[in-house]
């Protein structure tokens, strides 16, 4: 019987084997077992060894550096005419090719999905971000497997894969230590990750992880910033792999968050660039626009779109709000400009190497537009406008100086957002236009590329980077990719381009959406929608997403900007390309069409790991629970208790903290008094706390925040009591609703990342002992099991006395 089961075995590996050879070498992955070609004696001396053939990358194929930048627009850098020197951007194309006419989708989390599988973002069911994911296949943000991603082809084809910076890609509750993991760059075909999963990094205290382990920075060392930390980790990772495998080639994807919020840079490289910006947005606008033309990047005839009346002149404001905004932006240019000569750090390491010649260099400036969610007037804290609460313009005055620093979370103005997407109509988010969608693209490759410093313009798009890689590998996206049949490469490859200047874009066909701002390209025509909100605002209008759109009609093969709208005078050309658009929408699951933002922020709508739970005990050490995970405490009424072991001579530290120094709460002693903190994105803060010092023992720390309700961000009573003892009250006169932080986490026993007072710094740890935490949720019954829970807790309490 044994030996029948094994030539059954044998049998079907040889039968697996026969099938994938006559699909293709690349139809399935992983390739079969290979059957063992060696001969089994009764012993050793009797056999022939045979090792399996491991897998090998295909015969001279060339090293891969991928980049990403966040949220830069198309006139942001030097190559494109813009007023950022970027000597890392510019070595390339100087060395390579730029492409003017190479797009994105308006938004982070549905460009990174996109550019990671070759797929269109919705057929990712990447819609949008990973904060705002709803119920529906093309917005659930469970991005499905049969979307593969070119590093898994590329690993399984033997090639090391890593992943530097910024994720943003993974579902909002499946970022906690409890996984799952499979959505996470190491299940996405990565070996190694080293980065941040959220939409957010403060350089100075990034939420890091690696691989899937939470990791702090060194909160002691001042001058430590996330860009450099991220170039040395892959400088070393490269370093290593060239010792230790020579012949393997590497695909590394470097996804820096600049220059997304928080614009965060050192204070040498803010000095840089003091007085370059006092001209204002409009008239750097104009430069860049000149510049563009000399340089080639747009056509002689193009015009340059006039600024929005929403955006106001530069010229109409007053000595100080100039003085602010232009120093905002020198921030804004010395993040960007030194996270990219970190990126020549990489270069050089890989030249010394002398590997750079056969390594293929993606350079992606920007993964989006440039971003207008800072208000027209700028921003000290990125929170305050995801809650919907304005900052006092005489604050940001005041603090001016802190823009960059680690006491700011700032963000620019929308006037310089619309200066960086020069020539062209809006920003970020505008799906419908190319001032959300358009962005610089450099490749080089030495040793295939030989048109050095030229210019293509042929339509492409994000979706067609995967293909590009897949085939200078020799590879292709199989069948079937770990047991899963593979949805099509909806991109096209670029690799025709390469040698060919004049040849005619094989990317004909382009949808594109983004809360419900909507567009679609068809060979060198675009049909797109009027925005009816603007990117800064928060709130979604009460409109009819389909019918309360107006639409707009461009010829873009002879309108390069999108600055003629011809809607009126070709009314039978807008009907074929809106059809054309609804086609494209049912094939690649962009319905329902959805105008909503911050209220999908609401962390209730999608699957929760605490979703059914009113109580919730935590331990001392338990970190870094992000906010998808953790208990959800806007909007209602809410306890925390802490048991506690006060040690002789008193003692200090965090009991339980979410958010940080942008927006939170934290249950603290200090000087052993009980304290509760509530910091309103850095507009107000609330302090309650007891006047006695706790004596040595046991105690039993309860707050009451008592909600006023009557709607959302209202104000609440708070009330701490000590072993049944009210200490102290007060009020917290308005509460954030929407959303506590982007970077930051639920931690107990100690505080990560920032500190959400500044009476004390980071991690400042329990120095008592903390035997447990409860937090309980609003005012309605508990269950029986969650009444058995606390009973528990309070006998342990009372024994323990």
């Amino acid at each position: 019987m044994t030996r029948r089961m094994t030539l059954l075995a044998t049998a079907s590996v040889a039968l697996t084997t026969i099938l994938a050879l006559r699909a293709g070498a690349q139809e399935v992955l992983p390739q079969p077992e290979q059957s063992f070609k060696g001969h089994i004696g009764r012993t050793a001396k009797d056999s022939t060894t045979d090792f399996p053939k491991e897998v090998q990358a295909p015969k001279g194929a060339p090293n891969i550096l991928l980049i990403l930048t966040d949220d830069v627009g198309f006139a942001a850098t030097s190559p494109f005419g813009g007023p950022i020197p970027t000597t890392t951007f510019e070595r390339l194309a100087n060395a390579g090719l730029r492409y003017t006419q190479f797009h994105t989708t308006a938004l982070c989390s549905p460009t990174r999905a996109a550019l990671l599988t070759g797929r269109n973002h919705h057929s990712c069911a990447t819609g949008v971000i990973m904060e705002l994911g709803t119920g529906y296949p093309g917005y659930n943000t469970l991005m499905p497997r049969s979307c593969g991603t070119f590093a898994e082809v590329l690993k399984q084809n033997g090639y090391n894969t890593a992943w530097y910076g910024k994720n943003h890609n993974v579902p909002d509750w499946h970022s906690s230590q409890a996984g799952p993991f499979d959505l996470w760059p190491t299940g996405l075909g990565f070996e190694y990750f080293y980065g941040f999963l959220g939409g957010d990094a403060n350089q100075w205290a990034p939420a890091l992880f690696e691989n899937t382990q939470p990791i702090e920075p060194p909160h002691d060392d001042p001058d430590y910033f996330f860009d450099k930390d991220l170039a040395d980790h892959a400088i070393a990772r490269i370093r290593m792999l060239r010792a230790v495998a020579p012949d393997k080639p590497w695909i590394q994807y470097y996804a820096t968050g600049t220059a997304h919020a928080p614009h965060h840079a050192p204070k040498d490289w803010i000095a840089k660039f003091k007085g370059m910006f006092d001209q204002g947005w409009d008239k750097m606008r104009e430069e860049s626009f000149a510049r563009q033309k000399r340089m080639g990047i747009v056509p002689a005839d193009a015009k340059l779109t006039p600024r929005p009346a929403e955006i106001p002149a530069w010229d109409s404001f007053d000595a100080d709000h100039k003085k602010v905004f232009a120093r905002m932006m020198e921030v804004y240019a010395a993040a960007l400009a030194h996270a990219d000569y970190q990126m020549g750090r990489i270069l050089d390491a890989v030249e010394e190497m002398g590997e750079l010649d056969n390594t293929l260099v993606i350079y992606i400036q920007g993964d989006n537009g440039a971003s207008a969610e800072g208000t027209p007037q700028g921003l000290l804290n990125e929170m305050a406008i995801m809650n919907n609460i304005p900052e006092d313009f005489s604050q940001i005055l005041r603090r001016m100086d802190e823009l960059g620093s680690v006491t700011t979370y700032n963000h620019y103005p929308v006037g310089w957002a619309h200066a960086m997407d020069t020539p062209f109509q809006w920003t970020k988010q505008i799906a419908s236009h190319f001032g959300g969608t358009r962005n610089g693209l450099v490749i080089s490759w030495p040793a295939r590329i030989k048109d050095k410093g030229g210019i293509r313009t042929q339509f492409h798009h994000v979706t067609d980077i995967a293909p590009t890689i897949l085939e200078v590998t020799g590879l292709q996206m199989p069948a079937a990719l770990n047991g899963v049949p593979q949805k099509p490469i909806e991109g096209t490859s670029m690799v025709y381009s390469f040698d060919d200047a004049r040849a005619p874009s094989k990317h004909r066909m382009q949808y594109f959406e983004m809360f419900a701002n909507r567009a679609i390209y068809s060979d060198g025509w675009v049909a797109a929608t009027t925005p009816t909100a603007l990117p800064w605002e928060v709130l979604a209008k009460d409109i009819d997403v389909i019918s309360g759109f107006k639409w707009e009609l461009y010829n873009v093969a002879n309108d390069f900007s999108q600055a003629v709208d011809l809607a009126d005078k070709e009314p039978a050309k807008l009907r074929e390309l809106q059809d054309l658009f609804w086609v494209e929408a049912s094939k690649y699951n962009v319905l329902p069409l959805d105008n909503s933002k911050v209220e999908r922020f609401d962390v209730s709508i999608r699957p929760s790991l605490t979703r059914g739970r009113s109580v919730f005990t935590y331990y001392a050490g338990q970190t870094r629970i992000p906010e998808g995970a953790a208990p959800d405490l806007k909007n209602k009424s809410w306890k925390i208790g802490a048991d506690v072991d006060i040690p002789a001579g008193g003692v200090g530290g965090v009991i339980a903290t979410q958010g940080g120094r942008f927006n939170g709460w934290g249950l603290y002693l200090l000087g052993g008094r009980p304290v509760f903190h509530y910091n309103l994105v850095g507009v107000d803060w609330f302090t309650i706390a007891g006047n006695d010092a706790l004596a040595p023992g046991k105690h039993v720390i309860l707050v009451d925040f008592k909600y006023d309700g009557g709607g959302i961000g209202k104000g609440a009573t708070v009330t701490i009591n000590v072993d049944d003892k009210p200490v102290a009250e007060g009020r917290v006169n308005r509460t954030y609703a929407f959303r506590t932080a982007l970077d930051e986490t639920f931690d107990v026993g100690e505080d990560t990342g920032t500190p959400v007072s500044e009476s004390y710094r980071v991690p400042f740890k329990f120095a008592g002992r903390l035997n447990r935490v409860l937090i309980r949720l609003g005012d309605e019954k508990l269950s029986a099991e969650d009444e058995e829970q606390i009973r528990r807790a309070k006998a342990a309490i009372t024994l323990s006395q």
